[in-house]
């Protein structure tokens, strides 16, 4: 376990689901204690426990909270109750993981839809943005705020191949994939002084509930496991492995860079 005994936090911010729960087992089993804040509906709440539960194992600490990670008021209160805790033993928050997955999957032109469905508006892009870009610079300036990071802290997000291509539908999580991309540019430099580094992960397609909402999901499969040099999709547990290794200390001049984790998919 790389991380027993250091009294280390990760902070994942969507980590019921796909990567953010990948990332959060992973995590839990080197060693890492672990505030997952999501949102969940009460249909999934016996389920999502359950993954919860086989967190906590070998002194870890896991504490869980089902709300609104993009209120600024729930933030404010998480913080205040993790800095209890990590005072009560020295801790810090080593990692900050964005996964958030919340955003309109709408499309721009009524073409080849029922003549029903809604097109994409202003408040699309700015809930979207919102949700998957500029709520972590939120959290990571409440934290450097609050003075919770450890020394050597990472903060990372995930981006798409959608940030670059363009499929009917991603407009606005495109727009929010480019945001996100330039906020960890300048937190990397921003923050650098203070010992935190920022990077982005670029995840190859991956079969999880977020892929699933959007539109002809099932064709952007195919494409990628013909042309993956491996002949394969991408895991939640890929990317998790690298979300781990950017943890590590042999990591720390890492800073600033967008990861690609996709077998090599983006070469074709």
């Amino acid at each position: 376990m790389y991380f027993k005994g250091k009294n280390y936090w990760a902070i994942i911010l969507g980590g019921s689901s796909g990567f953010g729960l990948a990332a959060a087992k992973h995590l839990a089993a080197e060693g890492m204690n672990l505030c997952i804040v999501h949102r969940d509906r009460r249909q999934r709440a016996a389920e999502i426990q359950q993954a919860f539960d086989a967190l906590s194992h070998d002194n870890i600490e896991v504490i869980t909270y089902n709300q609104d990670a993009l209120k600024k008021e729930n933030i404010t209160a998480i913080l205040a109750d993790l800095s209890i805790r990590l005072a009560e033993k020295n801790g810090g928050v080593r990692l900050l993981l964005h996964a958030i997955a919340k955003g309109n999957l709408k499309p721009m032109t009524p073409y080849d839809i029922a003549s029903d469905t809604p097109l994409l508006q202003q408040e699309d892009f700015q809930l979207t943005i919102q949700a998957m870009a500029i709520s972590l610079y939120d959290w990571a300036q409440a934290l450097w705020e609050k003075g919770l990071y450890s020394p050597d802290a990472r903060i990372l997000g995930l981006t798409s191949a959608g940030n670059t291509k363009a499929w009917r539908y991603y407009a606005a999580v495109s727009a929010a994939k480019n945001t996100l991309e330039a906020l960890i540019r300048s937190m990397a430099l921003e923050f650098a002084p203070y010992g935190i580094r920022a990077n982005v992960i670029q995840a190859g397609i991956t079969d999880t509930p977020s892929l699933r909402m959007i539109p002809g999901h099932e064709e952007l499969m195919n494409f990628a496991k013909t042309n993956n040099p491996f002949k394969r999709i991408t895991t939640p547990e890929d990317v998790a492995r690298v979300i781990y290794l950017m943890t590590r200390d042999e990591a720390a001049w890492i800073n600033g860079a967008l990861i690609p984790v996709d077998g090599g998919e983006k070469l074709v």
